[in-house]
Protein backbone atom coordinates (compact mmCIF):
# COMPACT_ATOMS: atom_id res chain seq x y z
CA UNK A 1 0.00 0.00 0.00
CA UNK A 2 2.62 2.22 1.18
CA UNK A 3 4.36 2.01 -2.35
CA UNK A 4 1.43 2.42 -4.45
CA UNK A 5 0.97 5.71 -2.71
CA UNK A 6 4.68 6.41 -3.38
CA UNK A 7 3.91 5.95 -7.02
CA UNK A 8 0.80 7.94 -7.10
CA UNK A 9 2.84 11.81 -7.93
CA UNK A 10 4.89 9.52 -10.80
CA UNK A 11 1.66 7.91 -11.76
CA UNK A 12 -0.08 11.54 -12.15
CA UNK A 13 2.81 13.39 -14.32
CA UNK A 14 2.61 11.00 -16.77
CA UNK A 15 -1.14 11.17 -17.02
CA UNK A 16 -0.49 15.04 -17.57
CA UNK A 17 2.01 14.24 -19.96
CA UNK A 18 -0.21 11.77 -21.86
CA UNK A 19 -3.46 14.18 -21.61
CA UNK A 20 -1.13 17.51 -22.64
CA UNK A 21 0.17 14.94 -25.69
CA UNK A 22 -3.35 13.63 -26.89
CA UNK A 23 -4.96 17.67 -26.90
CA UNK A 24 -1.72 18.95 -28.57
CA UNK A 25 -1.92 16.38 -31.64
CA UNK A 26 -5.90 16.85 -31.66
CA UNK A 27 -5.53 20.67 -31.74
CA UNK A 28 -2.68 21.03 -33.82
CA UNK A 29 -4.58 17.93 -36.95
CA UNK A 30 -1.60 16.60 -37.08
CA UNK A 31 -1.56 13.86 -39.52
CA UNK A 32 1.92 12.56 -39.46
CA UNK A 33 2.90 12.47 -35.53
CA UNK A 34 0.63 10.28 -33.25
CA UNK A 35 -1.97 9.96 -30.75
CA UNK A 36 -0.79 7.84 -27.55
CA UNK A 37 -3.96 5.43 -28.54
CA UNK A 38 -2.35 5.21 -32.02
CA UNK A 39 0.95 4.07 -30.33
CA UNK A 40 -0.86 1.39 -28.18
CA UNK A 41 -2.40 -0.05 -31.33
CA UNK A 42 0.62 -0.10 -33.26
CA UNK A 43 2.49 -1.57 -30.66
CA UNK A 44 -0.40 -4.07 -30.56
CA UNK A 45 -0.01 -5.03 -34.39
CA UNK A 46 3.96 -5.15 -33.35
CA UNK A 47 2.94 -7.66 -30.97
CA UNK A 48 0.37 -9.50 -32.89
CA UNK A 49 3.18 -10.20 -36.26
CA UNK A 50 5.67 -11.17 -33.43
CA UNK A 51 8.44 -8.64 -34.74
CA UNK A 52 8.12 -7.08 -31.20
CA UNK A 53 9.61 -9.54 -29.30
CA UNK A 54 12.15 -10.74 -32.19
CA UNK A 55 13.38 -6.76 -31.96
CA UNK A 56 13.50 -6.57 -27.89
CA UNK A 57 15.51 -9.98 -28.07
CA UNK A 58 18.00 -9.00 -31.13
CA UNK A 59 18.55 -6.22 -28.55
CA UNK A 60 19.32 -7.62 -25.34
CA UNK A 61 21.04 -10.30 -26.27
CA UNK A 62 23.63 -7.99 -28.17
CA UNK A 63 23.61 -5.99 -24.62
CA UNK A 64 23.97 -9.31 -22.75
CA UNK A 65 27.11 -10.22 -24.65
CA UNK A 66 29.12 -6.94 -24.60
CA UNK A 67 28.08 -6.03 -21.22
CA UNK A 68 28.88 -9.20 -19.91
CA UNK A 69 32.44 -9.11 -21.98
CA UNK A 70 33.04 -5.90 -20.44
CA UNK A 71 32.52 -6.88 -16.97
CA UNK A 72 34.69 -9.92 -17.43
CA UNK A 73 37.96 -7.63 -18.40
CA UNK A 74 36.75 -4.39 -16.35
CA UNK A 75 36.36 -5.70 -12.76
CA UNK A 76 39.79 -7.68 -12.72
CA UNK A 77 41.63 -4.98 -14.55
CA UNK A 78 40.09 -2.35 -12.42
CA UNK A 79 41.31 -3.73 -9.30
CA UNK A 80 44.60 -4.60 -10.15
CA UNK A 81 45.11 -1.03 -11.34
CA UNK A 82 43.37 0.27 -7.88
CA UNK A 83 46.33 -2.27 -6.11
CA UNK A 84 49.62 -2.12 -7.99
CA UNK A 85 50.47 1.30 -8.22
CA UNK A 86 52.80 1.15 -10.64
CA UNK A 87 50.19 -0.28 -13.54
CA UNK A 88 47.95 2.47 -11.92
CA UNK A 89 50.57 5.33 -13.45
CA UNK A 90 51.46 3.20 -16.31
CA UNK A 91 47.61 2.78 -17.53
CA UNK A 92 45.56 5.20 -16.32
CA UNK A 93 46.55 8.04 -18.56
CA UNK A 94 45.77 5.75 -21.77
CA UNK A 95 42.65 4.85 -20.24
CA UNK A 96 41.60 8.37 -19.46
CA UNK A 97 42.32 9.35 -23.12
CA UNK A 98 40.23 6.80 -24.10
CA UNK A 99 37.41 7.12 -21.55
CA UNK A 100 35.99 9.99 -23.22
CA UNK A 101 35.48 9.69 -26.55
CA UNK A 102 31.87 8.85 -27.59
CA UNK A 103 30.75 5.74 -28.28
CA UNK A 104 29.27 6.63 -31.60
CA UNK A 105 32.42 8.00 -32.57
CA UNK A 106 33.69 4.28 -32.70
CA UNK A 107 30.79 2.92 -34.90
CA UNK A 108 33.12 3.60 -38.35
CA UNK A 109 35.64 2.03 -37.01
CA UNK A 110 33.65 -1.24 -35.45
CA UNK A 111 31.82 -1.41 -38.68
CA UNK A 112 35.46 -1.42 -40.46
CA UNK A 113 36.51 -3.99 -38.62
CA UNK A 114 34.11 -6.16 -37.76
CA UNK A 115 31.31 -5.83 -40.53
CA UNK A 116 27.54 -5.30 -40.18
CA UNK A 117 26.62 -8.52 -38.20
CA UNK A 118 26.16 -8.50 -34.71
CA UNK A 119 29.87 -8.04 -33.87
CA UNK A 120 30.20 -4.55 -34.42
CA UNK A 121 27.33 -3.66 -31.68
CA UNK A 122 28.79 -6.07 -29.71
CA UNK A 123 32.48 -4.37 -30.08
CA UNK A 124 30.21 -1.08 -29.46
CA UNK A 125 28.68 -1.93 -25.87
CA UNK A 126 32.12 -3.24 -24.89
CA UNK A 127 33.80 -0.62 -25.42
CA UNK A 128 31.75 1.75 -24.14
CA UNK A 129 30.66 0.14 -20.86
CA UNK A 130 34.22 -1.06 -20.03
CA UNK A 131 35.35 1.99 -19.19
CA UNK A 132 33.14 3.21 -17.09
CA UNK A 133 33.53 -0.08 -14.46
CA UNK A 134 37.79 -0.22 -14.88
CA UNK A 135 37.47 3.41 -13.34
CA UNK A 136 34.54 2.92 -10.67
CA UNK A 137 36.42 -0.61 -9.44
CA UNK A 138 39.80 1.54 -9.43
CA UNK A 139 38.44 4.25 -7.49
CA UNK A 140 36.91 1.86 -4.97
CA UNK A 141 40.41 0.24 -4.58
CA UNK A 142 42.04 3.62 -3.87
CA UNK A 143 39.09 4.95 -1.12
CA UNK A 144 38.26 1.88 0.85
CA UNK A 145 39.67 2.83 4.64
CA UNK A 146 42.99 2.30 6.40
CA UNK A 147 41.69 0.24 9.29
CA UNK A 148 40.55 -2.58 7.48
CA UNK A 149 43.70 -2.75 5.76
CA UNK A 150 45.55 -2.29 9.13
CA UNK A 151 43.27 -4.20 10.93
CA UNK A 152 43.99 -7.24 8.60
CA UNK A 153 47.70 -6.91 8.43
CA UNK A 154 47.28 -6.97 12.38
CA UNK A 155 46.07 -10.04 12.20
CA UNK A 156 48.40 -11.52 10.08
CA UNK A 157 46.91 -12.24 6.82
CA UNK A 158 48.68 -12.91 3.66
CA UNK A 159 48.73 -10.40 0.77
CA UNK A 160 46.75 -12.65 -1.22
CA UNK A 161 43.51 -13.49 1.69
CA UNK A 162 43.72 -9.48 1.83
CA UNK A 163 42.73 -8.76 -1.10
CA UNK A 164 40.17 -11.47 -1.52
CA UNK A 165 38.87 -11.20 1.84
CA UNK A 166 38.96 -7.26 2.54
CA UNK A 167 40.02 -5.61 -0.89
CA UNK A 168 37.40 -7.37 -2.95
CA UNK A 169 34.24 -7.04 -0.65
CA UNK A 170 35.61 -3.22 0.03
CA UNK A 171 35.16 -2.31 -3.69
CA UNK A 172 31.83 -4.52 -4.36
CA UNK A 173 29.89 -1.40 -4.10
CA UNK A 174 31.70 0.31 -6.37
CA UNK A 175 32.01 -1.95 -9.01
CA UNK A 176 28.02 -2.56 -8.96
CA UNK A 177 27.52 1.62 -9.37
CA UNK A 178 30.11 0.96 -12.73
CA UNK A 179 28.11 -1.45 -13.45
CA UNK A 180 25.25 -0.01 -13.54
CA UNK A 181 26.56 3.03 -15.24
CA UNK A 182 27.99 1.17 -18.19
CA UNK A 183 24.59 -1.26 -18.82
CA UNK A 184 23.06 2.26 -18.97
CA UNK A 185 25.50 3.26 -21.75
CA UNK A 186 25.81 0.20 -23.30
CA UNK A 187 21.60 0.07 -23.72
CA UNK A 188 22.08 3.64 -25.22
CA UNK A 189 24.81 2.40 -27.57
CA UNK A 190 22.81 -0.81 -28.76
CA UNK A 191 19.96 1.25 -29.92
CA UNK A 192 22.61 3.66 -31.73
CA UNK A 193 24.77 0.74 -33.90
CA UNK A 194 21.26 -0.46 -34.78
CA UNK A 195 19.94 2.44 -36.07
CA UNK A 196 23.43 2.33 -38.72
CA UNK A 197 24.43 -1.33 -39.03
CA UNK A 198 21.74 -3.64 -38.40
CA UNK A 199 18.41 -5.10 -39.93
CA UNK A 200 17.58 -6.41 -35.93
CA UNK A 201 16.87 -4.24 -32.63
CA UNK A 202 15.25 -1.79 -31.65
CA UNK A 203 16.95 0.93 -33.04
CA UNK A 204 15.93 -0.96 -36.31
CA UNK A 205 12.77 -0.94 -35.45
CA UNK A 206 13.05 3.08 -34.99
CA UNK A 207 14.73 3.55 -38.25
CA UNK A 208 12.31 1.16 -40.62
CA UNK A 209 9.48 2.79 -39.24
CA UNK A 210 10.70 6.09 -40.07
CA UNK A 211 11.83 4.96 -43.69
CA UNK A 212 8.89 2.57 -44.57
CA UNK A 213 5.97 5.12 -44.40
CA UNK A 214 6.25 7.57 -41.90
CA UNK A 215 5.18 4.91 -39.42
CA UNK A 216 5.48 7.66 -36.36
CA UNK A 217 3.40 5.44 -34.26
CA UNK A 218 6.27 2.47 -34.54
CA UNK A 219 8.49 4.95 -34.26
CA UNK A 220 7.35 6.48 -30.43
CA UNK A 221 6.55 2.75 -29.45
CA UNK A 222 9.86 2.19 -30.09
CA UNK A 223 11.25 4.98 -28.19
CA UNK A 224 8.69 4.21 -25.33
CA UNK A 225 9.58 0.36 -25.26
CA UNK A 226 13.60 1.36 -24.78
CA UNK A 227 12.70 3.34 -22.14
CA UNK A 228 10.84 0.86 -20.31
CA UNK A 229 13.52 -1.80 -20.62
CA UNK A 230 16.47 0.67 -19.66
CA UNK A 231 14.21 1.29 -16.56
CA UNK A 232 14.21 -2.10 -15.51
CA UNK A 233 17.77 -2.92 -16.62
CA UNK A 234 18.46 -0.36 -13.90
CA UNK A 235 15.79 -1.35 -11.43
CA UNK A 236 17.91 -5.03 -11.67
CA UNK A 237 21.18 -3.43 -11.10
CA UNK A 238 19.82 -1.26 -7.96
CA UNK A 239 18.31 -4.95 -6.69
CA UNK A 240 21.82 -5.95 -6.43
CA UNK A 241 23.07 -2.11 -4.49
CA UNK A 242 20.84 -3.49 -1.95
CA UNK A 243 22.45 -6.86 -1.35
CA UNK A 244 24.15 -7.25 2.44
CA UNK A 245 27.51 -8.18 0.57
CA UNK A 246 27.20 -5.03 -1.18
CA UNK A 247 26.19 -2.97 2.04
CA UNK A 248 28.44 -4.10 4.48
CA UNK A 249 30.61 -1.77 3.92
CA UNK A 250 28.65 1.49 4.84
CA UNK A 251 26.38 -0.22 8.31
CA UNK A 252 27.37 1.67 10.98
Amino acid sequence: MNKIKESLPAMAVIAVLLAAWWLIVVETRSVIFPTPWQVVTGTAELIRDGTLFMHIGASLMRVAVGFSLAVLVAVPLGLWLGWVKGAYSTLNPLFQILRPISPIAWIPIAILWFGVGNASPIYLIFISSVFPMIVQTTAGVHTIERRYLRAAENFGVSRYTLFRQVVIPAVLPQIIVGMRIGLGVAWLVVVAAEMIALRSGLGYLIIDSRNAGNRYDLVIAGMIIIGLIGLLLDGVMRLLEGLKSVRWRYAH
